[in-house]
């Protein structure tokens, strides 16, 4: 089930980023008192109660400017607009109403998006409760008194926030179709592919880098699977970018990954992998999604026996926290592999749902304890009492032992290798629980 997302917008300087941070439980968006420091918006996965959503900051709206920086903020919090689910709308209770924060209101109501108006700056009750009122007069609803510096009234709010997921993402938990997120820098020909596989030019295929702009859903049938393709738009490093709107389209890619089951991560051959690609694979690897990527334009490569190899060396080499994905090779030109793309896609989403009983898994870590001694610290050793697997989608297991400290990352990942040589995974994240444990309850 994908999560709601949140977009935080408002003018500048009225302490989105202080909320931000306050929500997502630390700094990550820098705060200071000048009217447009965040230039980029920023997202993390947030929880209230027992529900999850992804948080989106974003730079301040002024609705009319000639201001470069200031319009690509704009732009940018547009596009926020557009991909969230739900909208904080919020005001400075101390600057009061503004001329900005009408025009503001104006471009939300058009959005037809839920808005939650917030009023920030409350750090006082009884010396600025009156002042919230004036907010009435956007004709947004009831507004929420809040301090985000002094973590004041944020709990109401994210009640009111909270009351709007809901219906979206269950309709998507019931579609079983499977969903296949197509991310990648501009230009690499992803809606190329789309097209190929559709068999029609469903999206807007151009040289200009950026021209797929929102995220667009494509059904495709194949051997009479149904398959929901997720096109997005491409990914830039920041100082190439030319065109506003390519500046800000990783929260696209974020949110077209939390909606997928897959993920195919699209590679210009020409180029080669780059850190950029690394940066896009690092948003699946995170959420725990299937993993393919796709290699496309190799039609525009001269090769010989060995340049399949060092390509794949070169891959793996520059995503070496994935050494899980796989990698084909296509051209969506010629239509080259591209069959063996749904093919690769039902086999990382069987990996994804397969689950391994609790005495193979005990078999394995004890096997592989045997022919490697745990960790030590001070005098004292790691002990590995029992794993078992206790999720799929991403496959997830909890292993309890004696101290959590003494579990080191190497090891984790000593086991997690133990676990793929028996059972494969190919395509899928594994993620791992580490659980304390005395020796007697174990």
């Amino acid at each position: 089930m994908s999560k709601p997302i949140v977009a935080i917008v408002g003018r500048p300087n009225v302490g989105k980023s202080a909320l931000f941070n306050a929500v997502a439980g630390e700094t990550i968006s820098i705060v200071k008192d000048t009217p447009g420091v965040t230039r980029d918006r920023i997202y993390a996965d947030c929880t209230w109660l027992d529900m999850n959503f992804t948080l989106i900051d974003t730079g301040g709206i002024e609705p009319d400017t000639d201001d470069i920086i200031l319009a690509q903020m704009r732009e940018q919090a547009e596009i926020a607009i557009a991909t969230a689910d739900v909208i904080i709308f919020m005001v400075d209770v101390r600057q009061g109403l503004v001329d900005a924060d009408f025009r503001v209101a104006d471009m939300l109501r058009k959005s037809k998006k839920p808005v939650i108006l917030v009023a920030n700056k409350v750090d006082s009750f009884q010396k600025f409760g009156n002042d919230v009122y004036e907010f009435y007069n956007l004709g947004i609803g009831e507004p929420v008194a809040v301090s985000a510096a002094s973590r004041l009234g944020i709990g109401d709010m994210l009640d009111e926030v909270s009351r709007h997921f809901g219906s979206q993402h269950l309709k998507e938990e019931e579609d079983d179709r499977p969903r296949i997120a197509i991310v990648g820098k501009p230009n690499v020909g992803k809606s190329s592919i789309i097209n190929k596989l559709t068999g029609e030019n469903r999206v807007i295929v151009s040289d200009i880098a950026g021209t797929t702009r929102d995220a667009v859903d494509t059904q495709v049938i194949h051997n009479g699977t149904e398959y929901v393709f997720i096109d997005t738009a491409g990914l830039r490093r920041k100082n190439k970018i030319k065109e506003d709107l390519e500046r800000y389209s990783i929260i696209r890619a974020v949110t077209a990954v939390e909606r997928a089951d897959v993920v195919v991560l699209v590679i210009d051959a020409v180029e080669g992998v780059t850190e950029q690609d690394a940066k896009i694979a690092g948003i699946a690897h995170e959420r725990g999604k299937g993993v393919i990527i796709a290699v496309n334009k190799w039609d525009a490569i001269e090769k010989n026996d060995k340049t399949m190899n060092e390509f794949t060396k070169k891959i793996r080499n520059t995503l070496s926290f994935m050494t899980y994905a796989e990698i084909i090779f296509i051209s969506a030109l010629t239509g080259q592999r591209l069959e063996k793309l749904f093919s690769t896609i039902d086999m990382v989403r069987q990996n994804q749902n397969m689950r391994v009983s609790t005495g193979v898994l005990n078999e394995i870590m004890t096997e592989a304890v045997a022919l490697q001694q745990p960790p030590s610290d001070k005098g004292k050793r790691l002990r590995l009492y029992y794993i078992t697997q206790v999720a799929v989608k991403p496959p997830t297991f909890v292993i309890f032992v004696n101290d959590k400290k003494l579990m080191h990352f190497s090891y984790t990942r000593y086991l997690e290798n133990r676990i793929r040589e028996a059972f494969g995974f190919r395509g899928t994240a594994l993620k791992f629980i580490i659980r304390e444990r005395s020796g007697k309850d174990a």
